[in-house]
């Protein structure tokens, strides 16, 4: 198995240790008998998400992940979480930080694995997923 899974902290101020949302991505891909991939994680702020979500998917709105499929096979993907909507969400779901970025790190994975939450049925799926990973 080759999981190449690099978590990035471009977040202006704040600082977050890296290991255990590497861990939560490469938990969704073995489940997901995924052999061969690179998964980069890029933890941003608001501002910057905002600026992809307008460029790349044009909406006008704050969100807390994006994630883009670069290639397929081998699996190759980028997955862009903001650090200040994790935090607002955390304190929303009174859960620590840690736990809504991997569960953030999760749900972009899952992305990349070809799950989708256009949908409420898939909305609720994916958030059974999400919660499966995050308690493995």
């Amino acid at each position: 198995m080759n999981l190449d899974i690099t978590v990035i902290n471009a977040h202006p101020r704040t600082r977050l240790r890296r290991e255990a949302i590497g861990a939560s991505v490469e938990r969704v891909l073995t489940a997901g008998k995924v052999r061969s991939a690179t998964v980069n994680v890029i933890l941003v702020d608001d501002d910057e998400l905002l600026r992809m979500n307008r460029e790349h998917l044009k909406h006008d709105y704050y969100t807390d992940v994006i994630t883009f499929l670069l290639e397929e096979k081998p699996l190759e993907g980028e997955i862009y979480i903001s650090v200040d909507r994790a935090r607002e969400q955390a304190a929303e779901y009174k859960v620590g930080l840690y736990e809504e970025i991997k569960r953030l790190a999760i749900h972009g994975t899952l992305h990349l694995l070809g799950h989708d939450d256009a949908t409420g049925p898939q909305r609720e799926a994916m958030s059974r997923l999400e919660e499966r990973f995050l308690g493995s």
